[in-house]
């Protein structure tokens, strides 16, 4: 099975991986949700996501910079 929107740490991790050079603290919630449909393992509803998903997803993404 694949990564949810609930995966917020999970989906953090992948990221790092693939945008190292990004910095979390800037990025744009439109530009972060694009980035999480991309992810090759994701695999949840693009609908069911909103700014607090976003949010706890960039916050997971922060911690383990």
């Amino acid at each position: 099975m694949g990564l949810r929107w609930t995966d917020s740490l999970d989906i953090a991790l992948d990221l790092i991986e693939r945008h190292p050079d990004v910095d979390p603290y800037k990025i744009h919630f439109t530009e972060l949700r694009e980035w999480v449909l991309a992810l090759e393992n994701f695999d949840d509803d693009p609908n069911h996501c909103g700014e607090r998903v976003l949010e706890a997803i960039q916050l997971a993404w922060m911690d383990e910079m």
